[in-house]
């Protein structure tokens, strides 16, 4: 689609809203600020949970009705200039894309639930993506999303933006109940398939009559199987094989399709627990405790070769096609299995004038195991392979605010701090599912620390003009980071040498009417996101040295350091909203991973300093309350330049725009009360196809690419009855097939039953 199609597109479409934050574990329910202070786009039903400072969307009930949420990162899906990469049902590798920070630079979003982080901050890539899983979609009461740095109550992490969920409270003594169903259609190459899944959702809630306590339990079952990830493709070869039939010639591709590997069948199970309590004092106690399971099982991957003589299928090896000889490689099995356990205390309440609120949460994952066969054939015969055991990884945090009002000045300070750990062991097994005799053979370890201190002043200059200027200290720590590798049976260490860093942030926002109809809010701020561990500590052994090889990792890994402008303009006038936002982001020493298949099918990944990269752009924002009776419209376009402005190792890169960064971004919902009863709703999201590399060289609409994408969504809710909605909806009604490296969803049918009880 050309951009000229998107802007007509998208002021006759929809959006959800704009808020501010605070801290990287802040208080979600104190009283919100003055309406005056609020710059927002969307819901007005509930009040902002976080302040408005830059661009910030709120999204409630109302959006999510009109939404075919079947995780909880679907409800933010018509989100301006935003893309949440999930490849299918169920997908626990769902990154955020918004603005210029792409899908595979995870840690440059702070995500909160109710307060908690639950960033992975363990590593910055496709595989380090939030925890959406320890909350399903009917507990979400609030979507809050912040983008850039514009706040001190936020450290580096929030480069991108900031996103905080917040769920129900337990108001009263009630229940709720939610079953869906999902059913997805799938083709492509060998595939001619239908894929399916399900989940049930309850919980209740109880609170004391005239008393200080509340409690709100809840689980969900979720299931599904989900189309293949990774196609295999041949590869060149020497030498001879059988003469094979069965491979897919793609023109869009330099090699032959020959397989896949297996459809993804995922089981996650969650439980919930949150107990509040009140004192007569005006002090808050909320407590919350979540466990959650997943497993994974890939084991029915596809081999589409046939022998041209037998007709018995073949999985792997040297085969002949089309004349020439390959090799069919790469098709195994695996299984991986997950428990994780989310724990955290928030206090609230008044303390000698202050506003108090304060925050410890641990995050911890007990059990990782993945376990994955040499081969095809190995699989298929319980033999040989390896298992990966996660060695109790997580991560604590913490945070502490105190405001008060003195005068024409709203005063915050506060302090935040938090600890992120991983380590991982690999064996090879004698039997890959059983992880039968495992024997060492890797180990990959290591620690980051963050403290900050921060101090914010919001003075009211009357007359509806707000100045609000904020500094943040932050002192970083990376250590006890190291790898392991056997040899000549005993276990031999390597440690990475321990790195510290620190970073002084201002930030600067200004905000006001220019008319009655008219608000302008220009918000400027600098960050610095210190490197995981993941990206510091993932290097290799030099057999022959013994010591970790220098040139498998940059030792002199810097932090990424951004300058941030935003400039927000929006009109209002009888329930119509216009929101214009021009921003800029200059980022010095950004850290680069491309991480995934290429279109040859091979896993690339990096980490890398980018000198310098540029970007800015401008997203429109129309919202419309009963356009006609019982008609609302929400529609954003956005543009965006990122190019890189400057790399010295590699000046090839210089001019190209950002790896999978695209150029136009629309998200929309049209939704349309029939009857008190009945609402019908139609959303769409495209985006143009950007960069799959850095040098701008890999493009295409194929696997192994980042594609373009243009999907229209429909759903229709009914209110059976005042306690009871049946809903219905189709996403990707006209089957738009795209690829963010891998196949995303096609056409998918989606029935739920909501009971509140």
């Amino acid at each position: 689609m050309r951009p000229a199609l998107i802007l007509p597109m998208a002021f006759a479409g929809c959006l959800p809203n704009i808020a501010y934050a605070q801290s990287e574990a802040s208080h979600l329910e104190q009283s919100p600020a003055d309406d005056h202070t609020i710059l927002v786009v969307g819901q007005k039903v509930a009040a902002i949970t976080v302040e408005a400072r830059g661009l910030s969307v709120s999204l409630g009930k109302e959006e999510f009705e009109a939404v075919n949420a079947v995780n909880v990162e679907d409800l933010m899906k018509y989100t301006p200039n935003f893309f949440v990469r999930k490849r299918f049902a169920g997908d626990d590798n769902a990154v955020v894309a918004m603005r210029g920070a792409n899908t595979i630079q995870s840690a440059r979003t702070i995500v909160m639930l109710d307060g908690f982080v639950v960033s992975n901050f363990l590593g910055n890539r496709w595989d380090y993506p939030p925890k959406w899983n320890v909350v399903g979609p009917a507990e979400v009461r609030q979507f809050d999303i912040v983008y850039g740095p514009y706040s001190a109550r936020y450290g580096g992490n929030s480069m991108g933006g900031v996103i905080s969920v917040t769920t129900q409270e337990p108001k009263e003594t009630s229940g709720y109940a939610a079953a869906q169903t999902m059913i997805m259609p799938f083709q492509e190459y060998g595939f001619d398939q239908t894929f399916s899944g399900y989940s049930l959702e309850g919980g209740i809630n109880w609170k004391q009559e005239n008393g200080p306590w509340s409690v709100r339990a809840s689980f969900r079952h979720f299931h599904n199987t989900g189309q293949s990830m990774t196609y295999n493709l041949l590869s060149p070869a020497a030498g001879a094989g059988p003469e094979v039939t069965g491979a897919y010639d793609d023109p869009r591709l330099t090699t032959p399709v020959f397989g896949a590997a297996s459809p993804v069948d995922v089981t996650q199970d969650q439980a919930r627990l949150r107990i509040g309590y009140e004192t007569s004092g005006g002090w808050k106690i909320d407590a919350l405790a979540i466990a959650w399971r997943s497993i994974q099982v890939l084991n029915e991957p596809r081999s589409w070769l046939k022998d041209a003589v037998s007709g018995a299928p073949v999985y792997q090896g040297k085969v002949g096609y089309d004349g020439k000889v390959w090799n069919a490689a790469s098709l195994n099995l695996s299984r991986s299995t997950r428990t994780e356990y989310l724990a955290g205390v928030k206090l609230a309440g008044p303390l000698a004038g202050w506003d108090m609120t304060f925050n410890l949460s641990r995050y911890w994952i007990p059990k990782q195991d993945s376990r994955t066969s040499k081969d095809y054939l190995t699989g298929a015969a319980q033999g040989v392979g390896t298992t990966s055991i996660g060695n109790t990884p997580g991560w604590y945090t913490s945070d502490l605010t105190l405001e008060r009002r003195l005068g024409q000045h709203r005063i915050a300070i506060g302090a935040s701090a938090n600890l992120y750990e991983t380590s991982v062991d690999t064996f090879s097994t004698a039997n890959w599912r059983t992880a039968f005799a495992p024997v060492f053979t890797a180990s990959t370890y290591g620690k980051t620390s963050l403290w900050g201190l921060w101090f914010e002043d919001e003075v009211d200059l009357g007359n509806d003009w707000i100045v609000t200027g904020g500094i943040r200290y932050d002192r970083w720590h990376a250590f006890n980071g190291g790898i392991a590798k056997p040899y000549s049976g005993a276990r031999k260490d390597d440690r990475y040498p321990e790195r510290r860093d620190s970073a002084i942030s201002p930030k600067l926002s200004i905000q006001g009417k220019l008319a009655s109809e008219l608000d302008i809010q220009l918000s400027l701020g600098t960050s610095k996101r210190f490197p995981t561990v993941g990206e510091l500590f993932q290097g290799r052994f030099d057999d022959i040295t013994q010591a970790i090889d220098p040139e498998s990792f940059d030792p002199h890994l810097r932090a990424e350091r951004s300058r941030d402008a935003n400039l927000i303009l929006r009109y209002g006038r009888n329930g119509t909203h216009l929101t214009g936002s021009l921003f800029y982001q200059d980022i010095d020493d950004a850290i680069f991973s491309f991480s995934g298949a290429n279109q040859f099918g091979t896993v690339v990944n990096s980490y890398k300093n980018v000198d310098r990269v540029r970007q800015y752009g401008v997203e429109l924002i129309f919202e419309a309350h009963d356009v006609l009776p019982g008609l609302d419209i929400d529609t954003n376009v956005a543009w965006i330049s990122a190019k890189t402005e400057r790399n010295l190792a590699n000046p090839a890169a210089e001019g190209a725009q950002f790896p999978r960064i695209p150029k136009w971004r629309s998200n929309g919902n049209l939704r349309y009360r029939i009857a008190e009863p009945l609402k019908l709703s139609l959303g769409w999201r495209y985006a143009s196809r950007p960069n799959s590399d850095l040098l701008g060289q890999q493009r295409g609409d194929a696997y192994g690419f980042q594609s373009e994408y243009f999907t229209i969504d429909v759903r229709v809710s009914w209110a059976l009855t005042k306690l009871i909605q049946l809903g219905a909806g189709i996403d990707n009604l006209f089957n738009d097939k795209a690829y963010v490296a891998h196949p995303l969803p096609q056409r998918t049918f989606v029935l739920d039953l909501k009971a509140r009880l």
